[in-house]
């Protein structure tokens, strides 16, 4: 498998389960199994959807799209990204958002940086109090574009892109996690040697940003991971994600829930698909969570692991065509 087949991989495994958890997101667990039962395809967005209402199945929400804008800004920056252009992009896209009538606005941490910015503050200090999944959901093309085992340069890669937002140990850390098992996938490393890669880098990576209390990243994932070992019982497995680990925006939720699905799949528990399903059907942040996922088992398991028909029904839903911005990233590398 080729480096170029993981990176297409992980960038549409990204889009595939954000289109997923689209309808789903915002719901508890009881609203989705009493509208969808479980999530087992793309599926449209009811009116009454809190976000996305009345979205097309197959739509891909802001994890793609600012996933989408950070690879061009790194492409643009060759390799790097400029902090403050970073927060102009996210107002214009927000502003974008919301001429097209869109519910799917910046996320609570990435607006109150945002906020800073345009008050006069340095991008050092907006984003210090950057807790939630905002810098993780759209990390992935760093990953596709540095290579982690330069282990340093990776940290600052994923610095330069968090730093504006999410200038905090759990932000950093968190965002280096996805990224690095989406760098260690493309380095052809098999998912599980992946995972632990990831969560030896968010244990470095913490190490950065301003200090927030809070469950440390690395260390609930490696927990997180003991949760999935032998847990062939489904129903269970999906209850200690929800009720004990957790689905919120919170990076020590959903990231970790992440890894804790991407470990069922290393240890054959369910092929990469239907733990893309189960995080959609999980309720709460099930966009991120299965964006997240699917931009880590891609990048681990290569193009071959989506179903071609969804992915071809996400491009055709969204004019999405990501192929040239892949080879552009993988040419950073």
């Amino acid at each position: 498998m080729t480096p170029h087949t993981r990176a297409l991989g992980a960038f549409y495994g990204l889009a595939l389960g954000d289109a997923l958890g689209m309808p789903t997101q915002s719901l508890s667990r009881e609203q989705v199994k009493a509208r969808f039962g479980e999530i087992t395809a793309l599926q449209d967005a009811a009116a009454d959807q809190p976000i996305a209402p009345n979205m097309p199945a197959g739509s891909i929400t802001d994890d793609t799209e600012q996933a989408i804008l950070v690879g061009q800004l790194l492409v643009d920056g060759r390799g790097g990204i400029e902090p403050t252009v970073l927060a102009q992009r996210l107002i214009e896209w927000e502003a974008m958002m919301r001429a097209k009538g869109s519910q799917d606005l910046l996320g609570p941490s990435t607006k109150r940086a945002i906020d800073m910015i345009l008050a006069g503050h340095t991008p050092e200090e907006s984003g210090r109090y950057g807790t939630t999944n905002g810098a993780a959901m759209r990390i992935t093309p760093v990953g596709i574009a540095t290579d982690v085992n330069h282990s340093e340069r990776f940290i600052q890669s994923v610095i330069q892109a968090c730093q504006v937002t999410h200038n905090t140990t759990l932000g950093i850390a968190s965002a280096a996690a996805v990224a690095a098992v989406v760098s260690a996938g493309i380095n052809g490393e098999d998912l599980g040697q992946a995972l632990n890669i990831g969560t030896q880098v968010s244990q470095q990576a913490e190490q950065h940003g301003h200090w927030v209390a809070g469950g440390r990243i690395a260390t609930r994932i490696s927990w997180a991971r003991t949760l999935s070992v032998g847990s062939s019982d489904k129903a269970l497995f999906t209850d200690l994600l929800y009720e004990l680990i957790g689905t919120s925006v919170a990076s020590q939720e959903s990231v970790v829930v992440a890894f804790a699905l991407a470990q069922q799949v290393a240890v054959g528990e369910m092929d990469a698909f239907e733990a893309l399903c189960m995080a959609a059907s999980l309720g709460g942040d099930t966009d991120t969570i299965a964006a997240m996922l699917g931009a880590m088992l891609g990048a681990c398991l290569g193009m071959a692991c989506w179903p071609a028909a969804m992915i071809e029904q996400v491009k055709q839903v969204n004019g999405l065509d990501l192929q040239p911005l892949v080879e552009a990233l993988l040419a950073l590398r």
